[in-house]
């Protein structure tokens, strides 16, 4: 009998369930198998887990940091395991490399001590994976462990004299295409491109809206944490990081979560002159119901009408458990929004606010700078330039359009509106930025684009459009 056989077997260790890391692998795993969106997934994951007694709120706040850190840093996470493997990423099965990318960002973009998130990450491994495949993890983490992020980004990311974008795009985690049209959208140099994708990758705090007639922001400001918003008098901020859920006036639909900048565009276009009729209004893409929830109360104030028109059933639901409640009359219905049922020239006032790729919103939705390609500008751009015909035909000689994307891309926002407005004479851009009071940096006019990194809002445009004849 051989010296080896005679040595005793280690007996086998059951892997170590951690519901924090189990979730975020599962919330990960959501938005890479069914495209969804991290917001949309981990709420409910998270109200499961606090049911079941498994979660307090030190748990649901780590959570939450791996699945969003995660989803930031994917490029540079990326980049980095990329070194560290010896195949191609395209060949390692994706659970691996979620697991993989966890552990990369508790390594690298957190303060979790090396030896825990290398020996977590592989029990997560054991538990989701295998024994095998844990054997994997844990040889590539300790490689990646070997340096901090600073140290692997001077290996992995291309010199920026040799190639601006491409080192912008490993460092700051955007796909090389959004950092070019990022910076083709802002303009100036290194300092502002670096300064607006460092903001991209900032958790973004949760800012809700009181509803005129229906909630002050004294209301509000009342809750733990809040402060006033920085530019809409309805705007107030949850500094900490506080859950909306938790607030009674949100509850009851009287406050919703809006960013500022999504207020600030309804503001606008409710406060532009007018002469003349200010009876109907119309949201002409409404879902999912932020903005006219808004609007509707806006009008109700003045004794206006809204119609809040959107093309999705499910979408329409929501808009009308948005309005639930306004105090003036209001009506939604399901329509496309490119053959309207209503007759041309019925409103005084319009917002479109059209489908687009989402791009001012990654601080929000920061998978979706991984899922959008530059030929979903080809797909939009047919059906945005379609909206606002709609808008301008939608609007009394007179009134005001105002159209909105929550994109900065100039091919969604200056180039859609140029053309259309080249074949309608009877249009006329007017000034937005006075409509905008105590907003700094907006820009030569007479359009707006807001931005994370100026203005602490999502990179909303908007574009006000009077019909002149």
């Amino acid at each position: 009998m051989s010296e080896q056989s005679q040595r005793p077997r280690k007996p086998y260790r059951r892997p170590q369930k951690d519901p924090v890391r189990i979730l975020a692998f599962e919330a990960l795993r959501a938005v890479d198998e069914r495209d969804a969106y991290a917001n949309l997934v981990l709420p409910p994951l998270l109200r499961k887990a606090r049911d079941k007694g498994d979660f307090d709120a030190r748990d649901a706040a780590l959570a939450t940091e791996l699945v969003y850190g995660t989803l930031r840093r994917q490029g540079t996470y990326d980049a980095v395991i990329a070194a560290c493997v010896d195949r191609p990423l395209r060949e390692v099965d994706p659970p691996v490399l979620d697991v993989l990318s966890l552990g990369a960002h508790q390594l690298l973009g957190t303060r979790i001590p090396t030896h825990a998130a290398v020996s977590a990450s592989v029990e997560l491994a054991r538990v989701v994976l295998g024994d095998g495949r844990a054997k994997f993890v844990n040889a590539v983490l300790r490689k990646v462990a070997q340096d901090d992020l600073d140290g692997w980004l001077e290996k992995v990311a291309p010199p920026y004299d040799e190639d601006p974008e491409d080192h912008l795009a490993v460092v700051h985690s955007h796909p090389r295409w959004v950092v070019s049209a990022l910076w083709d959208s802002l303009g100036g140099g290194r300092a502002a491109i670096e300064d607006l994708l460092e903001a991209d990758n900032e958790r973004p705090e949760v800012t809700l809206v009181a509803r005129p007639g229906r909630a002050g922001t004294e209301e509000l400001l009342r809750e733990e944490s809040a402060v006033p918003g920085r530019w809409s008098p309805y705007a107030v901020r949850l500094a900490e990081g506080g859950e909306p859920g938790a607030v009674q006036a949100v509850r009851e639909g009287r406050a919703g979560v809006q960013d500022e900048g999504s207020q600030l565009v309804a503001l606008a276009l409710a406060n532009a002159p007018l002469e003349g009729s200010d009876s109907m209004w119309l949201d002409g893409c409404a879902g999912p119901g932020g903005k006219a929830a808004l609007l509707a109360a806006l009008a109700a104030e003045r004794g206006a009408t809204l119609l809040a028109s959107e093309k999705q059933p499910h979408r329409a639901g929501l808009v009308a458990k948005a309005l639930a409640g306004n105090p003036g009359p209001y009506q939604v219905i399901t329509a496309d929004g490119t053959r309207p049922p209503w007759r041309p020239g019925t409103f005084d006032r319009v917002l479109m606010d059209v489908p687009c790729t989402g791009l001012g919103a990654l601080r929000r939705r920061p998978e979706a700078r991984w899922r959008r390609r530059p030929e979903d500008l080809d797909n939009f751009a047919p059906l945005q330039r379609a909206l606002l015909r709609t808008a301008l035909d939608s609007v009394r000689v007179g009134g005001i359009v105002g159209y909105a994307t929550c994109s900065p891309h100039l091919g969604e926002t200056r180039a859609v509106v140029s053309d259309v407005l080249k074949k309608h004479p009877e249009a006329e851009l007017i000034d937005a930025r006075p409509l905008m009071p105590g907003v700094p940096a907006l820009g030569d006019g007479p359009d707006v684009q807001l931005w994370p990194h100026l203005h602490g809002t999502d990179a909303m445009y908007l574009a006000l459009i009077r019909r002149t004849a």
